[in-house]
């Protein structure tokens, strides 16, 4: 074997995982991350097909058909997102028209198509070499994991809609490579289509859903997809974060003293009553997005103001404006003269007292016990997908028992937590109450407040380092009286009118009591199980015509859970029956135990992947480049691992990786304990070091297998593929019920079972 198949199968795989990644990223901003999660989990179904295909068509075996595969699956990568987008898909309306019904499936076959063409090239490789999958494998592998950083590069350089098509490039140069005389000229074609086509990026990925109101922005990388509009006089602008979230910039005079700055209009839940109790007030805050919440503190004169927000671009815009200037395409449906953001808003991130932080707010304020007089925390989630890739779910740690427990600590001794959200307040009341009961606070029940807004259709939840009284609290948000009765109350502690509410039963009964009688699950969430938004119960579960499918939870349907299922029900019903469609052919075939053997590892390498994507953000803070170095490590340690899989015998493997499992579920909280107070960079730092041993190892069982089965590295592959889909969904299941240390044992046990397996074939 010569390096030209090493560097065919790395550029092939740098592509998909680039491609992966970058897919999720444009499916999350178009059609919401649940929905990603559906079309690339089936999607990438096609990679195992396309192996398959290669033993049930034996005439595909040739190193034609590969390269032709290779044009196909690049051909593919560039007109799939333009013919997604040009189709109207609209999720909402899936369980009321047979049609969008029908496009899900047009859509899912034509992203799958790509992975379709990559898998009967890599399964060709890989059995035509396989006396070298060591080497092929690494290549694969290191591949993937240079691949993370080729998508985070790609996107955040060039953008996602750019990035979309420049990454179909490497699977061209790897067909260039393929080819001879004059045949180069067919992917050399194909490049300079892909360039082509990026110049035009944007408009070929324009959403064909009207916008509500005049964009004049629009900004799209690895973390997110941002779209600025204009609101009527243009007194405030709205940031939306990938058509899901959303946080204002309110045009400011930079003249604190005058109305306009203090109006309750400019940021709707106040915090100047909060802020006067002190002499110097120490304000944080979590989600600091469009900076309204910052204005708030300087105008109400807190002395020090710290603006914490995970996306950078939304500190970058507010403070050196955007260098890219506006999109003429946006600019064109206005009439007014645009101005930069910092002139908008009269620089106020400029203000000597401001300290403007670009990182998790979880991760940030552990590092900082008794500093902060009011932590202010406004709607501070988001349901943005984190671009990890399709087995990933969009979930943050700012809603657990043990944030709650951060939050205490970084108070100072006479401090404030106001927190804010429409949905999630029931969970967030009984974690309070469970974290000061953990931190041994006396009286726990008196530390909390709970306020509703019914014109603003929110709940607020206000914790004090100090027992609150009655007098403080009818003042604390807003001066609550009977004539405003309708913008402000308590409901808990509540009235004697007022005490049958849920916020009162679960402080005075506990959340089990309540949890019955109420369409979501209000279940409290923790660090090992950080599922805020999984609100859904099977009970609501109901496919009415006439019902919206909403991307949310809120009203209880179980979303998440049902597209795992159709996910799972897809692989068991259709896939793995087609996997075993080679034992009804004559010639040599896999026994039951290297079937199996496969499988498992799929199953394994892919629960444990997701797991430690998700589980290790808490050390590191869950933005797109803690989890792609996490991601990426865990590729490229898997990829040396191949390279060395014969020099270490299968026990050993096994052994390593089991051992590895066992120690981070019973060790990964004092993990975040010891690296926890780390700067962003040591913190990731020390998460790759902690990761690439299990990477390593993790590396070796398939080319181990591979060498058992020899040519049946094709069908192997394929076996591999489907219970990788199936690993990774029902893992989802299982760490969304009972938490990642289950998960992680699940995976344990898996590759356990492999092990077991290994030992049953040296046997015969």
């Amino acid at each position: 074997m010569n390096r030209k198949q090493s560097y065919t199968i790395a550029l092939l795989s740098f592509s998909l995982l680039s491609l992966e990644l970058i897919w999720t990223r444009i499916l999350a901003a178009e059609f919401f991350y649940t929905f990603a999660f559906l079309v690339l989990s089936l999607a990438i179904l096609g990679l195992g097909m396309g192996a398959l295909t290669l033993r049930l068509i034996p005439r595909v075996d040739t190193m034609k058909s590969m390269k032709n595969s290779l044009l196909l699956g690049g051909t593919m990568i560039l007109i799939g997102p333009p013919l997604v987008y040009r189709l109207g898909m609209s999720f909402s309306a899936l369980t009321g028209s047979l049609m969008m019904l029908g496009k899900l499936i047009l859509v899912i076959l034509i992203l799958s198509s790509s992975f379709y063409f990559c898998g009967i090239a890599l399964a060709i490789l890989f059995k035509r070499f396989h006396i070298n999958i060591s080497n092929l494998y690494m290549a694969d592998l290191l591949g993937a994991g240079l691949g993370v950083i080729g998508a985070i590069f790609s996107m955040n350089v060039f953008s996602t809609p750019v990035a979309a098509f420049l990454i179909s490039i490497p699977i061209f140069i790897a067909a260039l490579l393929n080819s001879y005389r004059m045949s180069k000229l067919i992917p050399l074609g194909l490049i300079l289509l892909a360039v082509g086509a990026s110049y035009n990026a944007h408009d070929l990925l324009k959403s064909t859903k009207p916008e509500r109101l005049p964009g004049i922005y629009q900004h799209w990388d690895a973390m997110a997809q941002i779209k600025m509009f204009a609101y009527p006089g243009d007194e405030a602008r709205g940031m939306v974060i990938d058509n899901a979230a959303n946080t204002p910039v309110y045009r400011f005079d930079g003249d604190f003293s005058l109305p306009d700055s203090g109006s309750e209009d400019l940021w709707g839940i106040p915090a100047g009553d909060l802020i006067r109790q002190f002499e110097s007030c120490r304000f944080l805050s979590l989600g600091a997005g469009g900076g309204a919440d910052v204005i708030q503190a300087l105008a109400e004169g807190a002395a020090e103001v710290y603006a914490v927000e995970v996306n950078p671009w939304f500190n970058k815009m507010l403070t050196d404006g955007d260098p890219g200037g506006y999109l003429k395409s946006y600019t064109d449906t206005l009439s007014t003269d645009l101005i930069t953001l910092p002139e908008y808003t009269s620089h106020f991130y400029d203000d000597p007292r401001v300290t403007v932080v670009s990182e998790d707010a979880r991760a940030f304020i552990r590092r900082h016990d008794s500093r902060f007089d009011v932590i202010y925390s406004l709607s501070s989630n988001t349901f943005a997908a984190l671009a990890s890739g399709s087995f990933a779910l969009a979930e943050n740690y700012l809603f657990t028992t043990e944030a709650f427990q951060d939050y205490w600590t970084a108070l100072s001794d006479s401090g404030f937590l106001m927190m804010e959200h429409q949905f999630y307040m029931p969970r967030l009341v009984s974690e309070s109450i469970i974290a000061l009961e953990q931190l041994g606070v006396q009286q726990p029940k008196n530390h909390i407040a709970v306020y509703n807004l019914p014109q603003m259709r929110r709940k607020v939840l206000l914790m004090s380092k100090k027992l609150l009284n009655n007098d403080f609290l009818q003042i604390a948000l807003r001066d609550i009286t009977s004539e405003n009765y309708d913008d402000v109350h308590l409901v808990y502690p509540a009235v004697d009118s007022l005490q049958d509410n849920i916020y009162q039963k679960i402080v005075d009964e506990g959340w089990e009591k309540v949890a019955d009688t109420l369409a979501i699950d209000i279940s409290p969430n923790n660090d090992n199980r950080p599922f805020a938004a999984q609100m859904g119960l099977w009970k609501n579960l109901s496919f009415d015509k006439d019902a919206r499918l909403l991307p949310y939870e809120f009203r209880g349907f179980p979303l998440t859970k049902m597209i795992v299922v159709i996910i799972i029900l897809v692989v068991l019903v259709l896939i793995f029956p087609i996997t075993i469609i080679p034992y009804m052919k004559k010639g040599p075939g896999l026994s039951l135990n290297h079937f199996a053997y496969f499988a498992i590892i799929g199953f394994s390498y892919m629960c444990v992947e997701l797991i430690l994507m998700q589980q290790f953000t808490l050390l590191v803070g869950p933005s797109m480049y803690s989890i792609a170095a996490i991601l990426m490590t865990l590729l490229i340690s898997s990829g040396i691992g191949s390279r060395y899989s014969s020099t270490f015998e299968s026990k050993i493997v096994f052994f390593a990786i089991i051992s590895w499992l066992f120690i981070d579920i019973v060790l990964f909280k004092y993990f975040v304990l010891v690296f926890g107070d780390f700067g962003q960079v040591a913190r990731i730092a020390a998460t790759m070091i902690l990761v690439s041993p299990l990477g390593f190892f993790m590396g070796m069982p398939f080319p181990k297998g591979v060498r058992h089965v020899g040519p049946l590295v094709d069908w192997s592959f394929a076996v591999n593929g489907a219970a990788s889909v199936l690993g990774s969904t029902v893992t989802i299941l299982i760490v969304i019920s009972w938490g990642y240390s289950v998960g992680l044992g699940v995976g344990l046990v898996s590759y356990a079972a492999a092990g077991l397996l290994t030992w049953q074939n040296s046997q015969e």
